[in-house]
């Protein structure tokens, strides 16, 4: 199993890790990072602590399948339905009801499971509600006995304990309160196909273009000399480029492609040079020619 292709899910040009082992062997045993951009179901209105998926950049997941550790995939089950539909075909038409059914039997099992365990943890809450009301029952005794010497009414015996069926009709245990177990891995859909990223298509654009081919080019070579990268967006640039870990250690270049023999303008050198600066951090102008050589030149922001 170790051995095994590490399946990347395409959703128009978005690459998709869903298996939390799969995102662990990406970062350790190949370098790359990545970014979670699932909302964790506890907390689904914050952005500071995400969870799976794992989306990765496209140059990232290209790595991954140019060097045979993982496999591009589409899922195709929806197409297929939709097209025997419009041609009427029985077969595909079977398929996909098929297919429905199951998904919705697995639905129902999962509600099903959902309830026993609720059932399950009520009666545990009630019974540790029962086991601590009994070992407070004699303050409780006491408690009510006072108050009701102080409205002048009969006292009954303090030591009495409370009534278990009272607690039993007014307990209450929201289903919020419920514990949960947290998927770490998607089911896997019944019917999806690779996905070649040599020839552009709809679930994978990038092949073919000039931008992304520069882009890869740089990538690939920074990977290779032993560097992690994460995407430059919040800094300007393309690529950030640490030296190990992202988690243990902060982002010593910003990596800007070009095209090659692209003139570039004053005032964009200018303010990367500055942008770097400020940050600090060392701005790399990278460029890739066609038989794969990577030049690079280094800003500095130098003052008077």
């Amino acid at each position: 199993m170790e051995n095994a292709l590490i399946p990347i899910h395409l959703l128009q040009g978005t690459a998709l890790v869903w298996n939390m082992e799969d995102v662990r062997k990406i970062r350790q045993c190949h370098r790359l990072v990545g970014s979670l951009v699932g909302s964790l179901p506890r907390k689904p209105r914050q952005n500071a602590r995400l969870g799976l998926p794992l989306q990765l950049l496209p140059e990232e997941a290209r790595l991954l399948a140019e060097i045979r550790a993982a496999v591009l995939l589409r899922t195709v089950e929806h197409e297929k339905a939709a097209g025997g539909q419009d041609e009427g075909c029985d077969s595909e038409g079977s398929s996909s009801q098929g297919v429905e059914e199951v998904l919705l039997s697995e639905v129902a099992v999962y509600k099903q499971a959902l309830n026993e365990s609720y059932e399950e943890q009520w009666q545990l809450a009630l019974q540790e509600k029962r086991s601590l009301l009994e070992s407070l029952s004699e303050q409780i005794a006491q408690g009510r006995a006072r108050r009701r010497h102080e409205r002048g009414e009969q006292t009954g015996d303090p030591n009495q304990p409370a009534n278990r069926e009272d607690v039993k009709e007014n307990f209450h245990f929201p289903q919020e309160a419920m514990m949960v177990q947290l998927p770490t891995a998607r089911p896997a859909h019944s019917l999806t196909e690779v996905v070649d990223w040599q020839h552009p298509s709809p679930d994978w654009p990038h092949a073919g273009q000039l931008v992304h081919e520069i882009r890869y080019q740089v990538f690939r070579d920074l990977w290779e000399k032993g560097f992690f990268l994460t995407s430059g967006g919040k800094f300007g640039g393309d690529f950030l480029v640490y030296p190990g870990d992202p988690m243990r250690f902060h982002a010593h270049y910003i990596a800007l492609c070009t095209v090659p023999d692209e003139t570039l303008q004053l005032c964009d050198i200018v303010a990367a040079g500055r942008l770097g600066s400020n940050v600090k951090k060392t701005v790399l102008l990278c460029s890739a020619k066609q038989d794969g050589t990577v030049t690079y030149m280094s800003l500095q922001w130098a003052g008077l």
